[in-house]
Formats: C-alpha cells, structure tokens, sequence
C-alpha cells in the first residue's frame, strides 16, 4: 500500500504544483500545528473529584456506551490510543475536576498545583502541551444557576477563590512544560426565563473576573482565556456571558477570547467573526464542536463550517494568534473513536486550508476578478486533496483511510470491554 500512497501522492503534487501550491511545505507546516483534545469526552464530563454527582450548567451527555474511563490512569490509557491514530504532536485540555489525588476526596477548591504532577509526567513523556480550565458547574455551589455572577457573595468569592487557583494551576502546567498554559473560563450563569434585571449580574461579572485576573502571571506559563455561550439548558432566556460581554471584557482587558463553534445562533458560524476579533485581542482560543440544532457537541465531522473556519485561519494569516481546541463529547458511540474521528477531521480541514493557493486567490479578489476567483475555489473543491491526507498519515505512521477503526475494534475488546 505504501507504493500507491506515494504514487498517489504523486500526482497530486504535481497537481497542486500546477496551481502554485508547494504540498511538501503545506504537509511540513501542518505538522507544526497542534489541537488541543478535551479530556471530557474520555468519561463524559464526570471527571474525578465526585464520580456520583450528576451533570449540571446546561451540560448533558447522552448515551450509555460501555468502556468509559473511571480513573485518571484510565484516561491517560485511551488518550494514548487515541493519539496514536492522530498524525501530528498535540496537546490535551483538562479541565480541574480530573485532577490525579491518588483516591483522596478533594472539593473544588482543594485542588493545587501538585494534584496534577502525574499530568505534567505523562505529558512531558509523550510530547503533549497541556490547557487548562476551572470547573463553574456540577457542584453544589453551581445549583442556584450562578457563580461567579451570582447575588450570593459567598457563592461569588467560592468561584472567584477556584478561578484564581486553577490560574495557578495553569502557571505550574505551564512552566513545568515549557509550553504556555491556555487556562479558559466559562461559567453557566443565566436564567431559565426571562429576567427583570440583566445588568446587576454582568456589572458582578466584571467584578468577579477582575478579581480572578488580578495577580499577574508569566504568559510564557499561563495565558487567560474566557468564552461566551448564546444559551444553555436552564439559561435559554439570559446568559451572563454573552459574546459581546466577552468581547468587551477580552478587548477591554487584553485576554484571549474563546470562540466555540456551537455557542452560537445555528445560522452563525465563527469563521466570520474571527477577523474582527483579531483586530482587537491578542490571541484567540477555539473550541471547535458541532451543534445539531443547539449545542449539542457533537463529534465534529468535515463540515462547511469546519472547513471555513479552518480557510480563515489560513486565509488571515492568524495561526500564530491561534490555540485551536475541540470540545464534544458523544457518550452514544466509542469514546476513543470519537476522539481520533474529530480530531483526524479538524487535523484534515487545516490541511485543505493550506493546500489552497492563498496569495494567488488574494490578488484575484484584490484585482477585482471576481469571476476568476470564484472558478478557481470551484476547482479546489475537485482537488486530489486524500491522497495528499493518504501522504501525511503514512508520514506520520498513523493509519491510513479507515484502517484506524481495526485498531480501535482491537482496543476496544481487549481494554475497554473489560471495564464492565
């Protein structure tokens, strides 16, 4: 199979070349080009503070798949089989209640730096970055709806005492790394209907987050992130933090803003908002998911949008100014798949982004030919971009095509099955 792959590849090559696109340079760039995967969708966001606690903050998984991690060994386990099928070096986000205590009951704010060693071990071992995120939901001080918004003080100064710590916690992952720490706040606050008084909780928002934000940390160690939501389960009617809270907040305060893929109306996509928030942040954080209807996170395919919000990130030169993230968790189909399918697929689009002849459409559309340039993105469409994919993969002694899921269907019945 090698031999076809690289015939393949060849003619592809020199079909690209034809259109001015080096396929050499574009595969050796996107091996530079980490994805930060979510932790979550290894145990559908239970994590290991309170495995018995029940989800909340607009947060839901749906199905019953067998083979879910159940300790931070098990996660790490099936992050590495899933790493394994993904071509590329990438990084892990991880969210605070996944911290490693060896089986002590830690509450939320009993989490430090050191909880999450085994964490910093195993990436430093396997070349990972890590990201970081403070867990505003599914605890008791969450059940009223707010946090860091909430009219209770006490309710706000928890939250703000666990945002600042896991501010910590990202510094530490970070320095012991090398790698900056993306840490990245969202908070489910809002209400079910309809409320007599927005301003009071996003005037308290303010508060809370300067408050979290105001010990200066390294940005070679942490760099602070927040994300807004349109809506929730439970908040259909208000969220605190809305976009354009955060895009005030963010510009106002010089933070990275967090644009999620499934935060927003279902007729919006994020790749046209990216060039206006890069005129006003200095760095932008994705989460690419894939809302069917609502957000519903569900594993992320080769969509339209994908593709589009990966050609903006081409098109706009702004990889640099990028931490690109996932987050889904599909609890109906096999955890590990689900991971390597999203991930392949986001790793996939990047790659047809940067097989498209950039400079070349620039100057059409610059020129005014319009005509040309509409002709020429028709024509990439019909590209031999696989065997280019096909190229990559065998580079980066990954499976090629579908061959993945053997090894899956293999890891599946000698791990997971027996999890019970």
């Amino acid at each position: 199979m090698s031999n076809s792959i690289e015939q393949a590849y060849t003619l592809a090559q020199e079909r690209y070349a034809a259109l001015g696109v080096d396929t050499d340079a574009a595969l050796e760039k996107l091996a530079t080009i980490p994805i930060s995967l979510h932790c979550w969708q290894g145990d559908d966001v239970i994590g290991f503070e309170d495995p018995d606690r029940g989800l909340s903050g607009g947060i839901m998984a749906t199905g019953n798949y067998p083979g879910k991690a159940r300790t931070p060994d098990e996660l790490r386990q099936d992050l590495d089989m899933a790493y394994s099928l993904i071509p590329g070096t990438h990084r892990l986000n991880l969210h605070a209640i996944y911290g490693d205590s060896d089986g002590a009951k830690l509450d939320r704010n009993d989490w430090q730096p050191h909880h999450f060693d085994k964490w910093i071990a195993w990436a430093k071992e396997n070349n990972h970055g890590i990201d970081f995120n403070p867990t505003c939901f599914s605890h008791p001080m969450a059940d009223s709806g707010f946090t860091l918004a909430s009219l209770d003080q006490g309710v706000r100064d928890f939250w703000i005492e666990h945002c600042r710590i896991s501010r910590e916690i990202g510094a530490h992952i970070g320095e012991q790394l090398g790698t900056p720490c993306v840490t990245n706040v969202w908070i489910p606050d809002g209400y079910k209907d309809t409320p007599a008084n927005r301003r009071v909780h996003r005037e308290l928002l303010v508060q809370s987050l300067d408050e979290v934000f105001a010990a200066p940390l390294d940005p070679r160690h942490n760099l602070d992130a927040v994300e807004a939501k349109l809506f929730g389960i439970g908040s259909e009617s208000y969220v605190v933090g809305s976009h354009e809270f955060y895009m005030g907040y963010a510009t106002s305060r010089q933070t990275l803003l967090c644009l999620d893929a499934g935060h927003f109306h279902p007729t919006e996509t994020i790749a046209d908002k990216i060039s206006s928030v890069m005129l006003y942040v200095p760095e932008l954080l994705l989460h690419v998911s894939r809302g069917v209807r609502w957000d519903s996170d569900h594993v992320v395919t080769l969509t339209d949008e994908l593709q589009a919000i990966m050609q903006e990130l081409v098109r706009g030169n702004f990889l640099v100014r990028t931490h690109i993230g996932l987050d889904f968790f599909d609890a109906s189909i096999n955890r590990v798949a689900a991971w390597t399918i999203g991930t392949r697929n986001a790793v996939r689009a990047l790659l047809m982004a940067l097989l498209e002849p950039t400079e070349h459409l620039q100057k059409l559309e610059a020129s005014g030919d319009f005509t040309s340039r509409l002709a020429l993105l028709e024509e990439l469409k019909g590209m031999p971009f696989g065997a280019v994919w096909d190229q990559y993969c065998q580079q980066q002694n990954v499976p090629v095509g579908y061959a993945f899921m053997d090894e899956i269907r293999t890891y599946e019945k000698q791990i997971l099955a027996q999890r019970g």
